[in-house]
């Protein structure tokens, strides 16, 4: 697949930058139009840049000048700082470093903390977690995982196949979660069980309660795992006993944004179950359980850290 060239990319990250910026003139827009039109490359560009900057609406490019320290005046400051973020998300897609064409491309997708249930024409039921992207093919009876996480439930005896970079997973009659991440794909069955295809061919049959990895090099070895890992299904996040820097991280899956925490957090132990559509509120019933303090310099840059002791 052709991506864009590197130089076109930062062009289009550039126009769009200026049009966030709320600085663009007349003249800027008629430059604009001319720059789509000088060639068709710099309006696929151009395109490309309007559906991320349409997918990460939740992030605007009024971030880059809450997060700075000194703001400079003048309407050629207020532009080099909105070039300064707004060019980093589009370009680095557009050069093809982060997020591939084919998830924009997808049949279905969600945005960061957005989640949908899909009900497909054969009578399956399909959920797409947090920042997700699936291929839809009921003619080849097959679902191609893209990015993030699914679930999908599977009433008849036909097969349903979810095709992944790590292999396939084939579903009748179960109900099963299948999450993308780095270097491998977690699977879940919930009901029934599965067959699962590796890279090489091999198969192996995952049975309801049991969970692997499924990497390059095969399936790892299965393990019993807790239903309510997969709480994400009904809209809810359950820790038990569990490390805060992991709840964490898992959290900061359905937040838009940045989310820290000072290291020494790291290691203390959260248990509850939290609601997702407002996660501003999870942090804090954090804060106030285990004694934090949340310093949000927008609600896009939050950090959590120990609460200060009164003198």
């Amino acid at each position: 697949m052709s991506r864009t060239a590197p130089d076109v990319a930062r062009a289009a990250a550039q126009w769009l930058a200026l049009l966030e910026s709320g600085c663009a003139t007349e003249r800027d827009h008629a430059g604009l139009q001319q720059w789509r039109d000088n060639h068709p490359q710099h309006e696929q560009a151009w395109q490309k840049a309007q559906l991320l900057r349409q997918r990460f609406a939740d992030l605007p490019s009024t971030l880059a000048l809450a997060s700075l320290d000194r703001p400079q005046p003048g309407r050629r400051a207020v532009l080099k700082r909105a070039l300064g973020v707004a060019a980093l998300i589009p370009s680095v897609w557009l050069l093809g470093r982060q997020l591939p064409l084919d998830v924009w491309r997808a049949d279905l997708h969600t945005a960061t903390g957005e989640r949908k249930r899909v009900p497909l024409a054969d009578g399956s039921q399909l959920q797409l977690n947090t920042a997700s992207a699936v291929d839809v093919d009921l003619g080849r009876r097959s679902l191609r995982l893209l990015d993030g996480e699914l679930a999908l439930t599977v009433p008849g005896a036909a097969p349903l196949t979810v095709q992944t970079r790590y292999g396939q997973v084939i579903a009748s009659q179960a109900e099963v979660c299948v999450r993308q991440l780095a270097e491998g794909c977690q699977v879940s069955v919930l009901k029934g069980s599965v067959q699962v295809f590796d890279l090489r061919g091999h198969s192996s049959l995952l049975r309801a309660g049991q969970q692997a990895r499924l990497q390059a090099t095969g399936l790892g070895a299965s393990i019993r795992f807790d239903v309510l890992q997969l709480g994400w299904r009904d809209g809810v996040l359950t820790a038990r006993n569990q490390r805060l820097g992991d709840f964490l991280r898992e959290l900061a899956r359905y937040r838009p944004g940045v989310l820290r925490w000072d290291p020494s957090l790291e290691t203390l132990r959260v248990t509850g179950s939290y609601r997702l559509e407002d996660t501003d509120r999870i942090l804090d019933l954090l804060a106030s359980s285990l004694a934090l303090e949340v310093h949000a310099r927008t609600r896009y840059w939050v950090t959590l850290a120990p609460r200060r002791k009164l003198a």
